[in-house]
């Protein structure tokens, strides 16, 4: 297990130079007037200066694999250029929105794992019954459902209609305490930061601004995780050692929660894992539906001004988040099924 995690962790920059040969390989096929934006803080300064001698001076008119030593080594310096979407340094820019990001997977995955779970083993104790007809409806309709439709029937209903949770992360009342002096921050979440400042107000407002992007999301989600739940789950009931145990005469519930459900979740938590990497870098349409400031909607906004130093950083980033959350996966996996070995 540890050589193989080991090897894994020596393996990330590796993959991680893969990435950046193809992201700076598509900026390539760039103009250099239009890669100059990514080294320049103020557009202005595009219409003031001679813009050649601006490529000059930044070597934008090199040899392509010279432009990408010098833009790796500024890389592993965490130079990554200017945002001039985040109108910061693209790695600031990354690391002052990860934590909304962060928070709207973290309120989504619980639901999804425990409510999906749940739901999916109703539903296989249930085969071909109403109840499990009626799940598995559910769960067609929520997978064939895209994010943003579904996002913006949250919006009409509750928010247009009811008036109940708004888009955005704070009020503005909200937003002026959390941007206070008196306001710590320690993780950048602001649920969490409300919390360990004692403003329980606040805590309730960011709340009610999560309900509708959490609902989103775990809707869609929700539904595949009950569909390999009850998949899983009725496999698992036609097993020997299930049959066995109930002819010992165990109590039913003996029976599900210790023999069949225990191994029924070892390919759900797989899946589990996957999802919650999965939303990380699946929540752009809904946080620009939404309008949070999470990676989703800055990565869509510098998409569209053709922030390409944002873009780049952006795809980098969320490697870098997908191979450690692939990792950490791996390695519950093992230790959720012991027939399985890291080698």
């Amino acid at each position: 297990m540890i050589f193989y995690i080991i090897r894994r962790v020596l393996f990330i920059p590796i993959t991680l130079f893969g990435i950046s040969l193809i992201v700076f390989s598509m900026i390539g096929m760039l103009s250099p007037y239009q890669r100059l934006a990514t080294f320049i803080s103020s557009p202005d300064r595009l219409k003031s200066e001679n813009v050649d001698q601006l490529i000059s001076m930044y070597g934008l008119d090199d040899p392509i694999p010279i432009q990408y030593g010098r833009w790796f080594k500024n890389l592993l310096q965490g130079n990554l250029g200017w945002s001039y979407v985040g109108k910061a340094p693209v790695l600031q820019a990354l690391l002052q929105r990860f934590p909304y990001t962060l928070e709207l997977t973290l309120f989504s995955a619980i639901p999804i794992i425990l409510i999906g779970t749940w739901m999916g083993v109703l539903s296989a104790l249930h085969h071909n019954r109403t109840l499990d007809h009626s799940l598995r409806i559910f769960a067609v309709v929520g997978w064939s459902f895209p994010d943003f439709v579904f996002g913006l029937f949250i919006l009409m209903i509750f928010y247009s209609t009811l008036g109940l949770f708004p888009p955005g992360n704070l009020s503005l009342w909200a937003e002026s305490i959390v941007k206070s002096t008196s306001f710590r921050s320690f993780t950048g979440m602001t649920t969490i930061d409300a919390l360990l400042n004692g403003r329980l107000d606040v805590f309730v407002n960011a709340l009610r601004h999560l309900v509708g992007p959490v609902l989103t999301l775990t809707y869609v989600q929700l539904a595949y995780i009950l569909r390999i739940t009850r998949s899983s789950m009725l496999d698992v009931l036609q097993r020997d050692y299930v049959r066995t145990a109930r002819a010992k005469g165990l109590d039913e519930r003996v029976v599900i929660n210790k023999h069949a459900k225990r191994n029924a979740m070892i390919p759900v938590a797989t899946v589990s894992g996957q999802t919650i990497v999965g939303l990380m870098a699946g929540t752009v349409i809904v946080e620009a539906i939404f309008n949070r400031t999470g990676l989703g909607s800055f990565l869509a906004l510098a998409a569209q001004q053709l922030d390409y130093a944002s873009i780049m950083g952006g795809v980098l980033f969320f490697g870098l988040i997908l191979i450690i959350g692939n990792l950490l996966v791996d390695i519950s996996y093992a230790y959720i099924d012991p027939r399985v070995r890291l080698d």
